[in-house]
Formats: C-alpha cells, sequence, structure tokens
C-alpha cells in the first residue's frame, strides 16, 4: 500500500518537446520539466534525453515508478511504443525496458490521448466522476475512456480509437482506411476541408457576426453530437470531455452539440450525463501519465 509521501512521474514525448511532471499520490505536482525532443528522433537518442530528464526532475530518485506517454499505440501490457506519429523510425520501440534499465525504476507506456483523457478523469475537468469519455479535437480526433475511474485499452491495448467511429459510409476517406469517420468530419483537417479556414480564423469569423461561419460551427456541432450519440449508446457514460485545440471554440459549437444529444440519445442512456470542456490543456497526458503509473503498479486507489 502507498503512502502519502510516495511520487511518481509522468512523460508525455511529442514530436518536438518531452513533458515531465513528478507527482504527489493526492495530484500535487512538486517539479515540472519541459526538454526539446532530439532531432533526428530516433529511438535511441529520444531514451537517452528521456532517462536525463528523469535524472534532473528526480536528483535524489525519490519517484518510485514511471509513466509515459507516446504519440501513438502501445501494447496492451504497457511496455512498448508500437509506433509513434511524428518521430521516424519508431516501430515496437521497448520503452519501458530501456527507461527501467537506465532509471532503476519501474516504466508503464500508454497512447498520449489515453493519457490526456486519464489527466483530464484524475485532475480536470471529470475528477467527479468515474465513467468519463473525452475527445480530443485537434489535427485528428483521439479519445479516451476512463471506467471505474481506470483506462480502458482493450484486450489489444488499442481500443478507445473513439475518433475512428463511422459517421458517414460515403464521407471522406480516412488514414485510418475507415470512410466518413468521426475524424474525417471534426477534425483541424476537416475545417480547412470544409472551410478554406484554420479553426481560429473561423472562431474569429463567427465572433464578429460572419453567419456563414456562425453556421459552419452548428454544422460542426451536430456531426460531433451524432458521433457522441453512438458513443454514449455504448458506454454510458457519466461525463463527456471535449478537449484539444479545437474546444477553444466551444462557445460556438457545444450547445448545438447538447441539443443533438438531447435529441438523438434516450434519456434512459444520458441521465445526469454532462458535456464539459477539458481544464488541463497540454499538461493532461504528463499528468495523466503521471495517473497511469500509479493505478497500473498498484500505488494508489481511486
Amino acid at each position: 500500500m502507498a503512502t502519502a509521501a510516495q511520487q511518481v512521474i509522468g512523460v508525455d514525448l511529442g514530436g518536438t518537446a518531452i513533458k515531465l511532471g513528478r507527482f504527489t499520490q493526492s495530484g500535487q505536482c512538486l517539479a515540472d520539466l519541459s526538454v526539446p525532443t532530439p532531432q533526428p528522433s530516433t529511438p535511441e537518442a529520444v531514451m537517452a534525453v528521456m532517462a536525463e530528464a528523469i535524472a534532473a526532475l528526480d536528483p535524489n530518485c525519490e519517484a518510485v515508478a514511471i509513466g509515459v506517454g507516446t504519440p501513438g499505440p502501445a501494447d496492451a501490457a504497457g511496455r512498448l511504443a508500437r509506433v509513434a506519429i511524428n518521430l521516424a523510425g519508431w516501430t515496437d520501440v521497448p520503452i519501458a525496458d530501456a527507461l527501467e534499465a537506465a532509471t532503476g525504476r519501474p516504466v508503464i507506456v500508454a497512447n498520449d490521448a489515453n493519457c490526456a483523457g486519464l489527466g483530464e478523469a484524475w485532475l480536470g475537468a471529470g475528477r467527479s466522476f468515474k465513467d468519463v469519455l473525452t475527445l480530443t479535437l485537434g489535427t485528428g480526433v483521439g479519445g479516451a475512456i476512463i471506467l471505474d475511474g481506470r483506462l480502458f485499452v482493450g484486450r489489444q491495448g488499442t481500443a478507445g480509437e473513439l475518433g475512428l467511429i463511422t459517421l458517414n459510409p460515403d464521407g471522406p476517406p480516412c488514414n485510418s482506411g475507415n470512410q466518413g469517420s468521426l475524424e474525417q468530419h471534426c477534425s483541424v483537417q476537416a475545417i480547412e476541408r470544409e472551410t478554406g479556414l484554420t479553426p481560429a480564423a473561423l472562431y474569429d469569423k463567427a465572433k464578429a457576426g460572419d453567419e456563414a461561419a456562425i453556421a459552419f460551427w452548428q454544422i460542426y456541432g451536430r456531426w460531433l453530437g451524432a458521433g457522441i450519440a453512438s458513443l454514449v449508446y455504448v458506454l454510458t457514460p457519466e461525463a463527456v470531455i471535449i478537449g484539444g485545440g479545437i474546444s477553444a471554440a466551444a462557445e460556438l459549437f457545444l450547445p448545438t452539440t447538447q441539443a443533438e444529444l438531447a435529441r438523438r440519445v434516450l434519456p434512459s442512456s444520458r441521465e445526469g450525463m454532462q458535456v464539459l470542456v477539458a481544464e488541463l490543456g497540454n499538461q493532461a497526458g504528463m499528468v495523466g501519465a503521471a495517473r497511469l503509473a500509479m493505478q497500473r503498479l498498484f500505488l494508489c486507489y481511486r
């Protein structure tokens, strides 16, 4: 059983930066650090930089475990980065083995979107709930499933790809091989494809009263609501948390999303459910990686 003094480290590995934080069991961040991701970002170079950063963040080796979020799927055991988006040459990289050898502490690995969802469920918008869905609306659409306070990744470690569910069988092709996925209607690339504008520019136009921009955000809200409706019927969460860069425009689309959910989902399947905007920003992945280490290694109990 853990004591209140025990600490863990959460690491968020990105294509341009590696963010680290050292956390107590209660969620207090005692120290944090951000270092550039080495270029070229070979596995060997990244592992070396991560080990150095961990040593700098925790010079007295007070943390007893390390969690790492990677930009791509991990294996079900949390040992390998199966692929890593924006990191060249990453296929089945044994992050856990490498960092355990370098630091002498147990390591667990998960997809960064899953870590972000776990972080929001622990210290962010989902902290009052046990069953939470998160959607990250950005370049793609990522997601995470939190059931009874714990991350659900399925038997192969790849469950929770919420952005790849089908909305329109005749819609735009998706990199996953799907067609008309939620990602192809609600991502940055989808907005730019449909409007020729970035989400930020479209937000500004709508706030200035542009009717076409306002109308598009309402269409966007309907697509998002339709996608969430399917997820709600399967998982009946207590809360759905919307994060990612596009969530900055939530005031323009979230009312339509909520109206769509009310129209599409039976009251019995959404009773008491809340739709909330994420609170942790770009710290969510680091926070969630720390929580993952705590949970997987039985260092704390929700």
